[in-house]
């Protein structure tokens, strides 16, 4: 039996980055279209929030927001993540080395990227420089700054040939050996029998089966189909191997080590 009104579908939220596309494209244009009430045009961030206060029922939330909300089950499988080099979560530098850097402003739109760069610093690095959140334009950020951490499609768009670019993926592969997720659905645990009949693996692959489409409706004169196509399935990795659940939970474990977050919880996958 179909759904009478808006009221009775199930809230989610995303943020609009080309890197969700695949994972919200059944939503908007497929099979599933109609069967929530999807909110976009979210950063990161703000749906985390969203999902915090209740007014959706689950979110693509950033990874670290686990350790921070109460109450919050993972659905299981389906991510926005890297094996190796993300390109769209990246330090734009004035320096070459990262060891001489410091002071970096940080996109207050992100929020597990932050506390992945604080323990690339801190961790690996050995020190830590100075720190200021600022909206994310480059060439503000830059004013005082001599690094600014962009995440999602303005990280892109970065010229390579003005700015030396360290994407963070890669940096973490290269420090530990493993992948990263940045981002997975969550549910409320209120919520989380309603969002259970959501099948979000058939949507992420119904949504990696348009990639054509996609990559097309995106293109512009920054960034053409090709590169979208290439990023979306060289870069961006939807589903979880074992290096990226080990990599998620040394991120924890580092996060809690440096304090960027009070506890370490143990991953709670919602089940069927």
């Amino acid at each position: 039996m179909s759904k009478s009104s808006n009221d009775s579908l199930t809230r989610i939220a995303a943020s609009s980055y080309l890197n969700t596309a695949p994972l919200i494209w059944s939503f908007l244009y497929g099979s599933k279209q109609g069967t929530v009430e999807l909110s976009t045009h979210k950063s990161p961030s703000r749906c985390a929030e969203m999902l915090g206060t209740g007014e959706v029922d689950a979110a693509l939330v950033p990874v670290i927001e686990y350790q921070r909300l109460t109450d919050v089950a993972i659905v299981p499988d389906v991510c926005v993540g890297s094996r190796a080099a993300v390109r769209s979560v990246v330090i734009a530098s004035k320096q070459n080395n990262l060891k001489k850097i410091k002071r970096v402003a940080l996109d207050d739109s992100s929020r597990t990227s932050v506390a992945l760069i604080k323990i690339i610093f801190r961790e690996f690095l050995g020190f830590e420089p100075e720190w200021q959140v600022a909206p994310p334009d480059l060439r503000t950020m830059l004013e005082h700054n001599d690094a600014a951490l962009i995440i999602g499609d303005p990280a892109m768009k970065i010229p390579r040939d003005k700015f030396r670019v360290f994407d963070l993926a890669t940096l973490w592969h290269d420090f530990t050996g493993l992948g990263f997720v940045f981002a997975m659905w969550m549910t409320g645990r209120n919520s989380a029998e309603q969002v259970r009949t959501i099948d979000f693996i058939a949507a992420r692959d119904e949504g990696l089966a348009h990639l054509d489409d996609i990559a097309t409706s995106n293109a512009d004169q920054t960034l053409s189909a090709e590169e979208i196509r290439d990023y979306l399935t060289r870069n961006i990795a939807f589903q979880m191997d074992d290096d990226m659940m080990k990599g998620l939970q040394l991120y924890f474990d580092l996060a809690h080590k440096h304090v960027l977050v009070d506890l370490s919880k143990t991953l709670e996958l919602m089940r069927d």
